[in-house]
């Protein structure tokens, strides 16, 4: 965001001082990137307060859907196709209407995949794998979640591997299998400090019968 304000301010002085009117559209987009920014990082703080108390927020999908827009209107990809992510996931787990999510989180894997930004990319596959469990498709969910487990590795996202691992576990053919999962998922999370998804784990290994 700083960086986008900076550019911002140089074009402006290059259109008062040094006459390139042309400059003032490309601080329009870099302000659009600006707003862009903050809209989504707002819509996200929005999102966590709805996960810990599970009550839905007016403001949550209009700030997603305004950073889309901005996004798109910069020529931003990248960031398109993380905000289109977030307005997915909000139809998904907060409407619970993966219908409508499905289609979001579609356009944000081409997105993300043009952008070659693989962080986003293990987001949108592991959502996209809640739409093929919720239909009952498990090989197709179990794929996808794999997908997003191996980018997550490669770009060393250590929590979100081990949340991964918990959904695998629960979409796992056999005990021995999921108990591996769960496993590595509570080995990797108490590496890393992800004290959420160690309780997710013990709630899994209740889930599934299984001792801890």
């Amino acid at each position: 965001m700083d960086a986008r304000l900076s550019r911002a301010n140089e074009l402006y002085e290059r259109a008062v001082f040094g006459g390139d009117d042309a400059a003032l559209a490309a601080a329009d987009r870099e302000l659009d990137g600006v707003e862009a920014d903050l809209a989504l990082a707002r819509g996200r703080v929005v999102h966590a307060r709805f996960l810990a108390r599970r009550v839905e927020e007016p403001a949550e999908l209009p700030l997603f859907e305004q950073a889309a827009e901005l996004y798109r209107r910069a020529g931003d990809e990248r960031g398109e196709a993380e905000a289109l992510f977030w307005v997915g996931t909000f139809h998904q787990v907060v409407r619970r209407d993966h219908d409508t999510a499905a289609p979001v989180l579609g356009r944000a894997r081409e997105l993300a995949t043009g952008a070659g930004d693989d962080l986003t990319l293990s987001y949108v596959l592991r959502h996209l794998g809640f739409v093929e469990q919720a239909e009952g498709r498990v090989p197709a969910a179990r794929e996808l979640f794999a997908e997003s487990t191996e980018l997550r590795r490669k770009v060393g996202f250590h929590a979100g591997v081990a949340a991964n691992l918990v959904g695998l576990a629960h979409l796992a053919d056999d005990p021995a299998t999921a108990r591996g999962y769960l496993d590595e998922a509570a080995a990797v999370a108490a590496e890393c400090g992800a004290d959420a998804v160690l309780g997710w784990v013990a709630q899994a290994r209740d889930t599934l019968g299984q001792d801890s």
